[in-house]
């Protein structure tokens, strides 16, 4: 939570008065009491460390100054979190992941050293043989060397044939020579990539014998380990600021005949001999696994990142007064106004929806995964098609939803102290790396159309996927409307059959007309990205609701939690109402009776929604706003904040004495 400064009133009014024990709701999102109080020691560890503190706030720091600032701070971190783990034994992946979480709070704008974690680290376990394995990747959990992963081009980006950087072996040296033949072919945005790695995952076209092999994995060294200057015929450089993650040093790279050992390439699948004879992989998406992992993970992190805008928002709703709503009476607080528990209610229970439908799909991520080591390749498909669409959707939403909190605060949450403009940044972000979303929504799309296909042939369907029966047999799911929760769940996939069904029939007719499938395709792209979006919606939805039903908790948390499904589910439909409308039983009536029943959502959210956010248990050094402190001092700190400005250290800016005072002086 944060230092206990005393509380502001109208906080201190809202938590005496909500219905249930904000703790229980912590303990509940930690997964047990032993886990908070792990997560809480942990926070503890790195944040009482004063050389993690900013001297000066980073915002008022050169773009320069903050990178130089950002690899100060991630070498203290990493330094404490070896210590850390030094008398361990075998990792623990829920504590990594709160250790992951504090590292990304205390490094706001991006973590230089990210993509060794997130990306060379699988790659390496998953892509690289035994041997390999020995050579690089203990060195690069001890960050003796710091990696990334150089796939995205200038000129491509998610359509990985495209890529332009070639890999030639030459069998008399054991070589592979890597190339830049253009401009495009150069890789732009791998992080850390700018200053800070020294190594990298290079993808890259591989010719071997003079025959083309498709694209392959490369460890190539970039820089000199004691040195760091740039290795003979590579090219490299940071590609500038951005709208967000600005410390995470994204960089470019280009290869001018750069030779590396055969022993470089990852050779688990795919494999080039001495003598350049090349054994092809008997599963080639075995090696996109890593990417998906990413994917799956997003979820879980827009989850959180959606959560601190949300009590930043709320906190301040609480706290800031506005207006009469009745003449004569006090201001009230701003979160009395309807509109705004419109706007920010419905986020609050969409993080939850996207937190448990990540932690679902991570589980079905595990299990494939496990299952890939064994041969097993029949649910790897359905993941893909799964990861695609939900990431896009749920990144889609949490972007929405920070821009929409932002909004919520006025002019405060413009100021970057608020924190809200960063935490935009770092969601929106993520709409378009690990996979562009439309780009996403449309290879999900492409896995409807082919179990729409096993559907109408009778075949057996994919969970997931199931629901698509009730189009074929010409069944509505919701013969008649009458509202419950396991109504709109049926009603949320059958909108999405049905517009899978429209796709396929009016892509069908097309090719019938005698256009070619390819154009067809493109013709019919707006109504394939629909039925993927829906498809994706159906799962938020249906899984939100499973979620809550399994809940072991009590009665008094359940009933906020199954206000919060409610509320998801509900506004979502009403938000996609046509679609509603046009493919279920669902009529006007019933329209205005859920508009209402939304609205009675709002009023029995109200008296709790600053206990739920504090149920995030989110330390004040973490969410890091003036505005979602727990204490709710939002004026002292936006005051406290305004003076640490450089130019309010002069009262007199010499800009003055330059510029302002000729200029003035001569009469213009």
């Amino acid at each position: 939570m944060g230092s206990r400064t005393p509380e502001n009133s109208d906080l201190k009014k809202e938590r005496r008065t909500c219905t249930f024990n904000p703790l229980e709701l912590t303990v509940f999102l930690d997964g047990g009491r032993k886990k908070t109080k792990e997560r809480r020691d942990i926070e503890k560890y790195f944040l009482s460390d004063p050389e993690l503190n900013d001297p000066v706030p980073m915002d008022f720091l050169s773009h320069k100054e903050k990178y130089e600032e950002t690899v100060r701070k991630a070498c203290v971190v990493y330094k404490k979190l070896k210590e850390m783990r030094k008398g361990t034994g075998s990792i623990d992946i829920s504590r990594e992941n709160i250790i992951t979480s504090v590292i990304h709070s205390i490094l706001k704008d991006g973590d230089p050293f990210s993509l060794n974690n997130v990306m060379m680290i699988p790659v390496i376990i998953g892509q690289a043989t035994p041997r390999q394995q020995a050579m690089w990747l203990q060195r690069t959990i001890n960050y003796e060397i710091i990696g990334t992963y150089a796939q995205t081009e200038l000129g491509h980006g998610t359509f990985i044939r495209g890529l332009e950087t070639t890999a030639h072996y030459d069998p008399t040296t054991q070589e592979f020579i890597l190339n830049s033949p253009t401009l495009t072919s150069y890789k732009w945005w791998p992080g850390g990539l700018g200053q800070t790695t020294n190594y990298a995952i290079v993808v890259a076209q591989l010719y071997t014998q003079g025959v083309y092999r498709g694209i392959h994995l490369f460890m190539v060294q970039l820089r000199n380990e004691e040195t760091h200057e740039p290795l003979p015929g590579i090219k490299i450089g940071e590609i500038g600021t951005k709208l967000g993650m600005n410390n995470v040093n994204n960089g470019f790279l280009g290869f001018e005949n750069v030779h590396i050992p055969r022993e470089h390439m990852l050779m688990k699948y795919s494999k080039v001999l001495e003598d350049g004879s090349y054994i092809k992989s008997t599963n080639e998406k075995l090696a996109y696994g890593g990417m998906t992992f990413v994917r799956v993970s997003i979820l879980k992190v827009v989850s959180t990142l959606l959560a601190k805008a949300c009590t930043i928002a709320i906190r301040y709703s609480a706290v800031r007064r506005q207006s009469e709503m009745k003449p004569g009476e006090p201001e009230p607080q701003i979160l009395d106004y309807r509109t705004q528990q419109y706007k920010l209610f419905p986020y609050l229970a969409a993080s939850f929806a996207l937190k448990f439908t990540g932690k679902w799909l991570l589980n079905i991520c595990t299990e494939v995964f496990s299952e890939l080591e064994e041969g097993k390749l029949e649910r790897l498909p359905e993941l893909h098609a799964l990861s695609c669409c939900l990431k896009a959707v749920c990144t889609t939403e949490a972007a929405q939803g920070a821009e929409t909190c932002r909004l919520a605060c006025g002019g405060h949450g413009y100021m970057m102290c608020s924190n809200l403009p960063s935490l935009y940044g770092l969601i929106t972000a993520a709409c378009t790396y690990e996979g562009e979303n439309t780009v996403l929504l449309l290879q999900t799309a492409r896995y409807l159309m082919k179990a729409w296909q096993q559907a109408v042939g009778g075949m057996a369907m994919t969970p997931t996927v199931a629901y698509l029966k009730q189009a074929v047999s010409g069944s509505n799911g919701t013969p008649c409307w009458e509202g419950s929760t396991a109504c709109i769940v049926s009603a949320f996939q059958q909108v999405a059959a049905r517009k899978v069904k429209h796709s396929a029939d009016i892509m069908g007719q097309r090719i019938q007309e005698g256009v070619s499938p390819e154009d067809a395709w493109n013709m019919t792209s707006v109504e394939l990205v629909q039925c993927a979006e829906a498809h994706g919606r159906a799962i938020l939805v249906e899984r939100f609701v499973a979620a809550v039903a399994e809940l072991n908790v009590s009665v008094a948390l359940k009933t906020v939690l199954a206000q919060l499904r409610d509320l998801y589910t509900i506004y979502t439909l009403l938000r996609n109402s046509g679609d509603f409308l046009m493919y279920t039983e669902m009529t006007p009536l019933d329209y205005c009776n859920l508009q209402n029943r939304m609205e009675t959502l709002l009023s029995e959210l109200r008296p709790n929604a600053v206990g739920i956010v504090d149920g995030f248990d989110f330390h004040d050094d973490i969410i890091a706003s003036t505005l979602g402190s727990w204490d709710g001092q939002v004026y002292d700190r936006l005051f406290a904040a305004a003076s640490k400005s450089p130019l309010n250290q002069d009262t007199v800016n010499e800009s003055f004495h330059k510029y302002l005072k000729p200029m003035l002086k001569s009469g213009l």
